[in-house]
């Protein structure tokens, strides 16, 4: 009556070839082929009479290490450099692979294992900490900029409007007065802040279309300004102004809309 003999389990032919090389101590860079063969042969014939199901790779990589066997067996071929081929290479960039791949599943694994043994604690802020806001500064959100350098800007776009106008039809009377309200010049502003995180003061200003566009809208920029909406810098003396859009919210939504467009 035969003794039965339980074999370990590998995940694969390169894993029990892994097995053979560090048991028997080999260099992976010089494997010999011919006693690694024999040993996997005999892991392979012990393997068939327990489990036929999980045979077929195994199978195919005896094939493989015949093929390098036979082939060590005859002269080395040379490649076009002039070099010998070795023909164990490619089995080897293999096992060096799948070597690699092995101890990266043991190093996820163990942080796995140590990530399960920590406990993370739920934030627990007052709500009056929560939701506390600091203060506006007024002169940090200026800056540099002075009343003078705002009404030479607000001067040269009101030339530019009235540079627009022409000369027969602006004699023409109005049907219907033009209405324009703050608010909805505030809303205009924080709609184009989420698409243009930082644009020109004077940009904004030169796409409105008539004299009182420009006012309300000069208007809801300082309103925004003092509500700390928006901050305003002036690089160089005379230079231009820039807005930027100090909302949390609007710049996340503008960045979720301009990552939509793209």
């Amino acid at each position: 009556m035969g003794i039965p003999v339980k074999l370990p389990v590998f995940e694969g032919p390169l894993d029990l070839l892994l097995h053979l090389i560090d048991k028997n101590k080999i260099d992976i860079y010089d494997i010999p082929i011919v006693e690694i063969t024999n040993q996997y042969m005999e892991y392979i014939r012990q393997m068939e009479r327990e489990d036929l199901n999980v045979m077929s790779e195994f199978l195919v990589m005896a094939a493989t290490l015949l093929d390098i066997k036979c082939r060590m067996l005859l002269p080395k071929e040379v490649n076009e450099e002039g070099e010998e081929e070795d023909p164990r290479q490619e089995l080897v960039e293999q096992l060096l692979q799948y070597k690699m791949y092995k101890y990266m599943s043991y190093e996820l694994r163990d942080r796995e294992v140590l990530g399960e043994r920590r406990m993370y604690r739920e934030a627990d802020l007052p709500k009056e900490v929560a939701e506390y806001t600091p203060p506006v500064d007024l002169d940090e959100l200026i800056g540099d900029l002075t009343l003078t350098r705002l009404n030479e800007i607000f001067q040269e776009v009101m030339r530019r409007q009235n540079d627009k106008i022409d000369p027969v039809r602006s004699r023409f009377g109005k049907i219907e007065k033009e209405e324009v309200t703050l608010p909805e010049k505030m809303e205009y502003i924080s709609e184009y802040t989420r698409t243009h995180r930082s644009f020109k003061f004077r940009d904004l200003l030169m796409k409105q279309s008539s004299k009182v566009q420009v006012i309300v809208t000069f208007l809801a920029v300082l309103e925004m300004m003092k509500a700390g909406k928006i901050t305003a810098s002036q690089e160089e003396t005379f230079g231009d102004i820039l807005i930027l859009s100090t909302d949390e919210e609007e710049e996340d939504n503008g960045d979720a809309e301009t990552g939509r467009n793209h």
